[in-house]
């Protein structure tokens, strides 16, 4: 009987079953009153009959026509959505077929207005992200530009070599970038594929440090690992490649935001719920006003080096994420920065 939920049933079951009570009563009453009147008892059932009929067609017409009147209004209505108007409130259609029409309009236009607004962000977004990708590119490859223009002309052989170094680094660096770039690509078009395999952390530590090894020495900065007691093997269920790539961009923010002969310590610990890598320094630490933007791509910070491109971290978080982790940092208190990464056994 949900059907009977429809106010317009209702009101139609109801209007017809007054007629038919009228017409019965009629039927009942009327005879001997025609009788007094000198009309035939047929002619006058006829008529009544006739009159009944009428009353019913007429009310079918207004109840036909006030349907059609609400549907013109809802047509109405899902025009002026179609062509961007929002403050429309379709709460006027009561219970019935057209409450049930109105109310899958009214999930139709939440739907587009969210999708909307995301594709508005997103396109102010993208617009933003191309500035800065162009910025960043175009810094060294104006450096490059002049370097060449430089190496063209008569130099001396040290001056030469120089240079070629100083090109060379330029070189990584914009490579460095497209890659950190399209990484990042992959991973918002969910194209990224990550293993879901054991990993030895102090493998993972190991893969990390490798390129930073001569840089640290250079630095003359000291890491100190302490990933448990000997024999324990913390480990964690992810990608090795993709987290040493997270793990290295951490690493190489602490090292370029600590000072020479400074201390970067990697803490492991590991339990039933997560594995826990803890990365600190002795640095000068965040600013407060650049922690809640730390992960943003494209974000330097006030201490940021004039070589920082603001995608490192970014990624970092990303990767993570996608491994059924989180991270977070924050500053110590005897100073420094600490970088706080966990890889949840369930999900979280």
């Amino acid at each position: 009987m949900d059907f009977l939920r429809n106010r317009e049933i209702r009101r139609q079951l109801a209007g017809s079953c007054l007629l038919l009570v009228l017409t019965g009563a009629g039927i009942f009453f009327l005879p001997s009153l025609f009788e007094t009147k000198g009309i035939q008892g047929a002619w006058g059932l006829f008529l009544f009959f006739e009159g009944a009929m009428t009353v019913l067609v007429l009310y079918w017409l207004a109840f036909t026509l006030g349907r059609y009147r609400r549907l013109q209004r809802l047509a109405t209505d899902t025009d002026r959505i179609l062509h961007g108007e929002r403050q429309i409130h379709l709460e006027q259609y009561q219970e019935g077929e057209l409450s049930i029409l109105a109310n899958e309009f009214q999930k139709m236009l939440a739907r587009l207005v969210e999708q909307s607004d995301v594709l508005q962000r997103e396109k102010v977004y993208l617009s933003n992200s191309m500035a800065d990708i162009s910025h960043q590119l175009k810094t060294p490859l104006t450096a490059l530009h002049l370097l060449f223009m430089r190496l063209s002309g008569e130099q001396r052989e040290e001056e030469r070599t120089r240079l070629v170094y100083e090109g060379v680094q330029l070189l990584d660096r914009v490579d460095w970038l497209v890659n950190g770039l399209l990484k990042i690509a992959k991973i918002d078009a969910g194209t990224a594929v990550f293993a879901h395999e054991k990993v030895d952390v102090r493998a993972l530590l190991e893969l990390a440090l490798h390129p930073l090894r001569i840089p640290l020495e250079l630095r003359k900065q000291t890491v100190t690992i302490s990933s448990g007691e000997e024999g324990e093997r913390p480990c964690f269920e992810g990608d090795l490649a993709w987290s040493g790539e997270a793990l290295g961009n951490i690493l190489k923010n602490c090292m370029e935001h600590t000072p020479k002969g400074g201390n970067i310590w990697i803490f492991v610990r590991e339990n039933r719920l997560y594995t826990e890598i803890l990365v600190e320094d002795d640095g000068s630490g965040v600013d407060p006003e650049d922690l809640p933007h730390l992960f943003e791509r494209f974000y330097k910070g006030k201490d940021a080096a004039d070589t920082s491109v603001g995608i490192g971290l970014a990624l970092s978080r990303m990767i993570i994420k996608e491994q059924n982790g989180t991270l977070k940092a924050e500053n110590r208190r005897e100073g420094g920065a600490r970088f706080i990464i966990r890889f949840y056994q369930g999900v979280i």
